[in-house]
């Protein structure tokens, strides 16, 4: 029987002490075997068809994760293009509220239409802060820039009671973090971060009644029948979110596929306990050197203040860590292991 360290060290053999999977996660060895596969099929002309059932099979993987029917999950590129999605579906003047500092793909897209009342608070204040007439509550289950949590049972609490919709991104948290998309109306996660896959992929989770968006998007794979759908206008579009999806690429999610599976291996409550485990001895080690993070309970991610102006001496002696603002930020994933943290404190005590 594989354990859960077994399965990772079969999987990943970084060169240095990476740190830094908020920026991109590390993929694993079945994920660079699949993308080889995927360019070796279009250099020698192979059919393509088992390319799109990866994408078919992330979806559905994502979908498991999410605790969601597939039917209910888009594939795309980007966290932004939903982001667009929705802000176009919001009358002009709707309220949208948002936390301060959250990542420019959630909350730009709301700003760029112009005519929409775009609030931003702090996290912590989010929920006491809708209102009568807030539309949208648009957050980041975990903050990219310093790992705080969003409170979002609180927050949809509040939305509710005001008869606002949530939009959670959950690119800092899905792969360690349990999601629970069905909680929420609109759910975005990106793929090359947490769930280990390579750049290109996003995934969008829509309500049952598809929330009144407008598939502004829509190509010939948001087609009912997408292989029918390739010339003239798409007569009738996919009755599942499927009518989101944007022209997969390909490679990306066959590795996609493949990562994803592999955190289903491993499954992520164990990965949720792991990763903590690790970012909680970091933060007893730091208070022993005299530094506090940024509180951030139950993160996996751990942001140092004052620190930021080390990611270069730390990247030279082989450790990979973020400076986000003058703060440094470490990201602790499946593949790290206490020594990984123990040698970042030794760097940062000398």
């Amino acid at each position: 029987m594989e354990t859960f360290e077994n399965l990772v060290r079969a999987e990943f053999t970084p060169k240095h002490t990476y740190l830094n999977t908020a920026s991109n996660g590390l993929l694993p060895a079945r994920t660079v075997s699949a993308l080889h596969q995927a360019a070796r099929m279009r250099a020698e002309g192979t059919p393509l068809g088992p390319l799109y059932e990866d994408v078919e099979a992330a979806r559905v993987s994502f979908a498991r994760l999410a605790g969601v029917p597939a039917e209910r999950v888009a594939t795309g590129a980007s966290v932004a293009e939903y982001g667009g999605l929705i802000a176009a579906s919001l009358p002009a003047g709707a309220e949208v509220l948002t936390a301060e500092g959250d990542f420019a793909s959630l909350v730009n897209p709301f700003h760029v239409r112009g005519d929409l009342k775009v609030r931003a608070v702090p996290l912590e204040r989010l929920a006491e802060s809708v209102r009568p007439g807030t539309a949208l509550v648009a957050v980041s289950t975990a903050q990219s820039a310093d790992g705080r949590l969003a409170d979002l049972p609180t927050v949809r609490e509040a939305a509710r009671a005001h008869g606002a919709r949530t939009y959670v991104d959950a690119s800092q948290s899905a792969g360690w973090l349990p999601m629970e998309a069905d909680a929420d109306d609109f759910l975005a996660a990106v793929g090359f971060k947490w769930l280990m896959g390579p750049h290109g992929a996003a995934f969008f989770v829509a309500p049952q009644d598809f929330g009144g968006l407008t598939p502004l998007l829509a190509g010939w794979v948001a087609g009912e029948v997408p292989w029918d759908s390739c010339y003239g206008p798409v007569e009738q579009l996919a009755q599942s979110a499927r009518r989101f999806d944007i022209s997969p690429a390909l490679f990306t999610y066959a590795g996609l596929r493949a990562s994803l599976a592999l955190i289903e291996e491993l499954g992520v409550d164990a990965v949720h306990a792991h990763d903590l485990a690790l970012a909680d001895r970091f933060r007893a080690g730091l208070d022993g050197l005299g530094h506090a993070p940024v509180s951030a309970p139950g993160s996996a991610i751990v942001s140092v203040p004052g620190l930021g102006h080390r990611q270069g001496e730390l990247s030279r002696a082989g450790i990979e860590v973020s400076d986000r603002s003058g703060n440094l930020r470490a990201a602790f994933h499946l593949y790290n292991t206490p020594a990984d943290v123990d040698r970042l404190l030794d760097v940062l005590s000398g």
